[in-house]
């Protein structure tokens, strides 16, 4: 599992930085002193599990919240204020942590997060192979090749797959379909698309273009895709 931590304290940072790495199959992806860092940095780099403050300067951890949406990783508050829980809780986060954060309290948590992964996992709608995908398409199970796949893109509590002939709806997040997908032929383009780079026949207006659809490329994605595309 891998977390992200954000917090505008110093101190509690490296507290739970400390906490996390005596969990041995949690590693710290990163560390954000705001909710304006930690949400660019989930568009680099989604991760499993968001240790988050509520109070910072700017956004806080539930405005950050509401922005992930759908695509959110699982997030534990850890904050020393107890008026926000009920506001927390109605957001469906996996645990609210008051400080000081104590080694006991903390891997309760980190338990709760573990589990709601392993659920997830298992309820999963997709079954990887080496070229190919089996989604799940209403109540029949079917085959998808990885070279059909043109693009993903996430609409609400589904993912629309787009092929050539036909466009699959699967009730599943874009970051499950993300870490399924093999990473030499898929990226992340947007925080609600990601796009097969083989399939690119050209870019316009900043929007990648497959065979006549376009996939819009957010700035925080745009060197990335660039740099994938060798773009001179």
């Amino acid at each position: 599992m891998t977390c992200l931590i954000v917090d505008d304290n110093k101190v509690a940072r490296t507290t739970i930085k400390q906490l996390a790495s005596q969990v041995k199959d949690l590693s710290v992806a990163g560390d954000c002193a705001t909710a304006l860092d930690a949400y660019n940095f989930l568009q680099e780099k989604p991760v499993d599990i968001l240790l988050l403050d509520i109070e910072m300067p700017g956004m806080s951890g539930i405005e950050l919240t509401r922005q992930l949406s759908h695509q959110a990783p699982i997030i534990i508050f850890t904050t020393s204020k107890k008026e926000y829980a009920v506001e927390a809780f109605e957001l469906a986060v996996a645990d609210y942590i008051v400080k000081p954060v104590t080694p006991a309290r903390f891997l309760q948590a980190i338990d709760r997060a573990r589990t709601i992964l392993d659920n997830t996992k298992a309820a999963s709608p997709f079954t990887r192979q080496d070229n190919f995908l089996f989604i799940r398409d209403s109540n029949i199970i079917r085959r998808l090749l990885l070279d059909d796949l043109l693009f993903a893109e996430a609409m609400g509590d589904f993912v629309k797959l787009h092929t050539a002939s036909k466009t699959y709806v699967v009730h599943t997040t874009l970051k499950a379909v993300e870490e399924r997908l093999p990473a030499d032929r898929f990226l992340r383009t947007h925080r609600s698309f990601i796009a097969a780079i083989g399939k690119v026949d050209s870019v316009q207006d900043g929007d990648l273009i497959i065979q006549g659809k376009p996939v819009p490329v957010a700035d925080a994605y745009r060197a990335a895709v660039n740099k994938r595309l060798n773009v001179l």
